[in-house]
C-alpha cells in the first residue's frame, strides 16, 4: 500500500514539474499549431480578397449573394466593389459594370442581383 501510495506521489510530482509556461518543443523549435479555415460567416460581411490570390469580380459578387436579399448591407457590399457614380437617366444595364449609374438604391440593388444570379456558380478552390 504504501509503496502503491510513493509511486503515485512521484508520478503525481513528476506530472506538475512538466508542467510550464512554454509551448512544446519539437527538438529546438516550437511547435506548431494548425488552426481550422475561416467559415461563410466571414465572407458575409465585406468580402476582401485574400493574400496572394485576388478573387475577380463575379466571386466578389457572388458573395453578396449570403447577405440577406432587399437589406442595404447587401447593396453596400455591391457598392464596396463597384462604387457607385449615378448617371442621369440611365439606359437598361447591358453589364454589371453599369448597374453602378442607376442612382435609385432598390433599381440599383435588383440590377446587381440579376447579374450575380445569373452568374454560373464558380469552383472552390
Amino acid at each position: 500500500m504504501r509503496m502503491i501510495l510513493a509511486v503515485a506521489a512521484v508520478l503525481y510530482s513528476a506530472s506538475a514539474f512538466a508542467q510550464t509556461d512554454k509551448p512544446p518543443m519539437v527538438g529546438d523549435k516550437p511547435l506548431v499549431q494548425v488552426k481550422p479555415k475561416g467559415t461563410k460567416a466571414a465572407a458575409a460581411t465585406a468580402t476582401p480578397a485574400p493574400k496572394g490570390k485576388p478573387q475577380s469580380i463575379a466571386a466578389r459578387l457572388q458573395a453578396c449573394l449570403d447577405i440577406d436579399d432587399g437589406t442595404k448591407d447587401r447593396l453596400n457590399c455591391y457598392d464596396a466593389i463597384i462604387p457607385p457614380a449615378p448617371k442621369p437617366k440611365p439606359a437598361k444595364a447591358k453589364g454589371y459594370a453599369d448597374c453602378k449609374f442607376f442612382k435609385e438604391e432598390d433599381e440599383r440593388l435588383a440590377c446587381y442581383n440579376g447579374f450575380a444570379e445569373s452568374i454560373p456558380k464558380l469552383p472552390k478552390t
